[in-house]
């Protein structure tokens, strides 16, 4: 049951109980560093297909974790980050609409590669007795691996559905995805595959 934190009138909640999650990971970007503009398209692509993800798997109960980067901003927010994004042209605003966080969605913001990487991300997914990640994002060479290399040695079932993530290009994207196939033992087979992720 929700209680008031004394003197503040912020009420805490109970987390969701969630065995699979759905961790998003670095949509929320401006997509102004070198390479971006290789890696805005298939970004967009993959926003498009994360977001068809979210909402089948928000149907079936799973919880859906936004995992972003601060860019080294740390009196930044996940709110004013998506806020930034909204406000700017071309794929950083389409990728921000299509993955606008719903109010029962829960955000953490990370300063490094890896979502467990300095983050509450591993105390969050303890309390909701998580073993099942659903790892989508930018860029899959890159925070995606790294994310499902620490899921991995955390002994995590890992879905990295293919079609949800994007590269800056197709050859690095293939690459890790069969990195984290072989050596991680992820599913990478795509969310339109309906064999995927069981």
């Amino acid at each position: 049951m929700p209680h008031r934190i004394r003197g503040t009138g912020i009420r805490a909640t109970r987390l969701p109980k969630s065995q699979r999650v759905l961790l998003i990971v670095d949509f929320i970007t401006s997509l102004d560093f070198p390479g971006a503009d290789q890696l805005a398209g298939p970004a967009l692509a993959a926003a498009r297909a994360t977001a068809g993800l979210k909402q089948r798997l928000r149907e079936q109960g799973v919880t859906a974790v936004y995992a972003n980067d601060n860019y080294g901003v740390w009196q930044s927010d996940f709110h004013s980050l998506v806020s930034t994004c909204l406000g700017l042209e071309g794929e950083p605003s389409e990728i921000a609409r299509l993955l606008y966080p719903q109010a029962d969605d829960l955000t953490i913001l990370k300063p490094r590669h890896s979502a467990f990487y300095a983050s509450p991300l591993e105390l969050l997914l303890a309390e909701m007795d998580t073993r099942e990640l659903v790892v989508c994002g930018l860029a899959t060479d890159m925070c995606v691996q790294m994310t499902a290399a620490d899921a991995f040695l955390r002994e995590y079932k890992i879905w990295v559905p293919a079609d949800c993530t994007a590269a800056q290009g197709e050859g690095a994207k293939e690459a890790a995805l069969a990195y984290m196939a072989k050596v991680l033992k992820c599913d990478v087979r795509p969310s339109t595959d309906p064999a995927a992720g069981t």
